[in-house]
């Protein structure tokens, strides 16, 4: 048989991204897309979202393929349906109401693939039940973080650096981004996830009754960042921040501080709440008093002569307090390291006004690359370890003076 000719290059709006290790990166729809780009690892991860070209739907070539399979396809949902199975596959991948399928008949579509249990899925093989090579990535943070300053975007380079070491292809999934602006795994009770062998999830949002969802599913994921659902945690790659504490704590006191304050945020999320916790229980084991204050960026301008006058040394919880006190201590005239000596418990953007102080060694890109390592041995051994915990490197002492009262201006 001839080989199937493609149509010619067209966009096809809303997709799912694959990265692929082998061959350059990829855009899929349900009805796959490919593109080449740059192997520049910044480069491809900036130009993921360009789309060129489109391949047809090749999940069954005859109804007896499709029965032998003992698995529903797109064309048996069209017979039932009453529908073309154009029909089908632009409610599978998103672009019915861009076609203008109307609402009645994507109802009917969808009641169908949920009476025969259809799952969308580009790859065959996983209707088959095996592996086909594709792990998933997911936020639900609003945009992906393809761009260079984005604080997520060095998870990202972990991720695709692991992928290509283990010679597996990367899905993005663009597509979960709701008309509500969040994202959802689960579309009509359908994991689109499902395209992929498993997933690595990133980024502070999170949907609890999605992730327990997929736990409950059996579906195999790993978060970047330790996260608790019903039932206890999910499996997870996270940083060791009970020794970042410590290590920070180790730096100030060996420069003579003993009034320490932490100034935490009161945008609070699990790795916020790590960090307090730890710090916390080293002090207390130290016989160090617990000097916290908790505010908001904008309003620590107010909060700022109270809080260098509390303490010779601060730590800092995020890089948005960071840059807010930055912003204060300037306009008071205190200077850092001379008047108060401040250490970050982030790594600050390379841009940011505080990027020039100290800061703990947050290993993003390494904890990246082992979400990869951590989902593949879990998708060979379901019952393989839940969670792979990275050391933090210890501060420097670039605004870590020795220890003095600080001197207010004005």
């Amino acid at each position: 048989m001839p080989a199937r000719r493609r149509p010619p290059p067209t966009n096809c709006g809303r997709s799912t991204v694959t990265a692929t290790s082998r061959r350059g990166f990829r855009c899929r729809t349900d009805d796959m897309c490919k593109f080449q780009i740059d192997r520049s690892a910044r480069r491809r991860l900036r130009s993921l979202l360009r789309i060129s070209a489109r391949i047809p739907d090749r999940e069954y070539s005859t109804e007896s393929d499709m029965t032998s399979r003992a698995r529903p396809s797109q064309r048996l949902i069209a017979e039932r349906a009453n529908v073309s199975q154009s029909a089908v596959s632009m409610v599978v991948s998103g672009q019915a109401d861009a076609q203008r399928i109307p609402k009645a008949t994507q109802e009917r579509i969808l009641e169908v693939m949920r009476e025969v249990g259809y799952v969308p899925n580009v790859a065959a093989r996983l209707l088959r039940g095996q592996r086909n090579g594709l792990l998933g990535v997911h936020t639900y943070e609003r945009v992906f973080p393809v761009a260079e300053d984005d604080y997520y975007h060095e998870f990202l380079i972990g991720i695709e650096e692991a992928a290509v070491e283990k010679s597996v292809d990367l899905v993005l999934f663009t597509s979960t981004l709701r008309t509500d602006g969040k994202r959802a795994v689960y579309s009509d009770g359908m994991n689109r996830l499902r395209l992929a062998d498993g997933a690595i999830f990133f980024g502070l949002e999170k949907d609890d009754a999605e992730l327990l969802h997929l736990k409950n599913d059996g579906y195999p994921f790993v978060f970047i960042g330790k996260r608790t659902v019903a039932g206890g945690d999910v499996p997870y790659v996270s940083a060791d921040y009970a020794g970042g504490i410590a290590a920070t704590l180790d730096v100030l006191q060996d420069a003579g501080h003993s009034d320490i304050c932490y100034l935490a945020s009161t945008e609070r999320a699990l790795p916020q709440h790590e960090r307090l916790a730890a710090f916390s229980a080293e002090v207390k084991l130290r016989g160090i008093g617990e000097n916290v204050v908790e505010v908001a960026p904008s309003e620590l301008d107010s909060a700022a002569d109270r809080i260098v006058a509390s303490a010779s040394a601060l730590m800092v919880e995020t890089n948005e307090v960071a840059e807010a006190l930055e912003a204060a201590l300037a306009l008071r005239g205190v200077v850092v390291p001379r008047d108060i000596s401040v250490v970050v418990l982030d790594t600050p953007a390379p841009r940011s006004a505080a990027a020039g102080w100290s800061h703990i060694g947050f290993p993003r890109r390494e904890m990246g690359k082992a979400a990869v390592s951590l989902l593949l041995e879990r998708l060979d051994d379901p019952d393989a370890r839940e969670s792979i915990v990275l050391p933090i490197v210890a501060p420097g002492t670039a605004t870590v003076g020795r220890a003095a009262r600080p001197r207010l201006v004005g």
